[in-house]
């Protein structure tokens, strides 16, 4: 682990290689081969390394150091969410894709589970932690099966907004994204499906583990073919309700 932790915890820092060579006494040349797993430093060396980053040598040598980052605490709940960071401390928005889905419901908290999840960048997003998540199913058309819906995380439950749609993760062991209403008497959400064949359903806020906002998607279909298709669907579902009101085949 040491010569990975050496470079992560450099580039964390945003120090040199030169800057850090000369804290702790050896040549650029040096630095970069123990960076490299060419060669291993004298216990000098690395009584230094562990001083110049008040990490312990059992720490440099041993640990995984990203697994520091991968844990922030949140809100008033103590709830814990894990994150992971690029070399440049940037956070990365991590892919929940349909096949990773019944693994994320049982350790979205967990560091090593993120740590293993797909990753992706987007520039010029607000400040917030932000994750991907597939869509499957029809329950929200027009947004399609496939979909990759952007979301920001969601501390506080109280900045929940009514009508808006949030991937969310129950203790229960489901993940859905839905348009939610808080029933603020009766401590609940109703989660309600744009696709109005799927009923409406609540869900008690302390089974709520984690809440998503959306913030943006990224489709698979162009935009105007996707409409006609909702809207093709929406004739045939009325003209099969129709038929069936007054029993014939329209």
């Amino acid at each position: 682990m040491l010569a990975f932790n050496l470079k992560y915890l450099r580039k964390k820092r945003g120090i040199s290689q030169e800057v850090l060579a000369t804290a702790i006494g050896v040549s650029k040349t040096t630095l970069g081969d123990y960076e490299r797993g060419r060669y291993e430093p004298a216990i000098a060396t690395l009584i230094s390394i562990s001083n110049y980053f008040d990490v312990s040598i059992d720490d440099l040598l041993k640990r995984d150091l990203r697994i520091d980052d991968f844990e922030i605490l949140r809100n008033k709940d103590m709830r814990v969410l894990a994150i992971t960071v690029d070399v440049e401390d940037r956070e990365n928005i991590e892919f929940v894709d349909t096949k990773a889905e019944a693994g994320y419901i049982e350790s979205f908290n967990d560091p090593e589970y993120i740590r293993d999840l797909s990753k992706f960048y987007l520039p010029n997003l607000p400040e917030g932690t932000f994750r991907g998540f597939e869509i499957r199913g029809d329950s929200m058309l027009p947004m399609e099966q496939g979909s990759v819906v952007i979301c920001s995380y969601i501390e506080n439950f109280e900045n929940i907004k009514d009508n808006k749609t949030y991937v969310v993760v129950s203790s229960g062991g489901t993940l859905v994204y839905k348009r939610v209403k808080v029933l603020a008497g009766e401590n609940r959400l109703l989660l309600i499906s744009d696709n109005d064949v799927y009923p409406p359903y609540t869900l008690p806020m302390d089974e709520v583990a984690e809440i998503w906002e959306y913030y943006a998607h990224i489709g698979l279909t162009d935009p105007k073919e996707q409409m006609q298709q909702v809207i093709d669907e929406r004739l045939s579902d009325i003209q099969d309700k129709v038929g069936q009101m007054y029993g014939v085949i329209v």
